[in-house]
């Protein structure tokens, strides 16, 4: 991670007068800490839920794809991620691909995920038309060296009809509507 630290370099002043003056100082002093790692050069992140989107479908009664869109720029580590459902449980562990290999500085050697990400999960006692709950535990960093502290993504899905075939996908984090998209 990285941390910055601003500076003047120019010995303290005495501090200004109480009234529109000072007040315009601070707001002036918090723009400019606003400001300072676009001025440094330090990209915007995306938040979590953007950077490690997911999303589930049932394929089957039995069968759930969840599935992340991991954002250029950022991966996932593949022993951070972890599924379970409500009600019930997973009949098997997850159907995990594997990563690629790759030297962090803080956790060694791990394996990563990068793009689109699909993982089967086989579900135990799961009936058609239940109501099921995925829930996803992941934690992934930025390319720039920004690790994200550990996240929880919940998804409901109502499980198809015997021979229904897949059902909808379903987005954890549906994107905000926008005036400006």
């Amino acid at each position: 991670m990285a941390c910055y630290r601003i500076s003047s370099g120019s010995p303290p002043r005495p501090e200004a007068p109480e009234g529109p003056r000072r007040r315009a100082s601070a707001l002036l002093a918090a723009l400019a800490l606003a400001a300072a790692p676009l001025a440094l050069g330090q990209p915007r992140l995306l938040e979590p839920e953007r950077a490690f989107a997911l999303s589930v479908r049932a394929l089957d009664e039995r069968t759930v794809e969840a599935r992340f869109a991991i954002a250029d720029g950022y991966y996932l580590y593949r022993d951070k991620l972890r599924f379970t459902v409500e009600p019930g449980a997973l009949a098997a562990p997850p159907q995990l691909p594997p990563g690629k290999i790759k030297h962090d500085e803080f956790f060694g050697t791990v394996e990563t995920y990068r793009g689109p990400l699909p993982v089967r999960l086989a579900l135990g006692k799961a009936a058609p038309g239940q109501a099921v709950t995925i829930v996803a535990e992941s934690q992934g960093c930025a390319d720039v060296g920004v690790c994200y502290p550990p996240s929880v993504q919940r998804v409901t899905l109502t499980l198809p009809a015997a021979g229904a075939g897949p059902g909808p996908t379903i987005e954890a984090a549906p994107e905000k509507k926008s005036w400006f998209k």
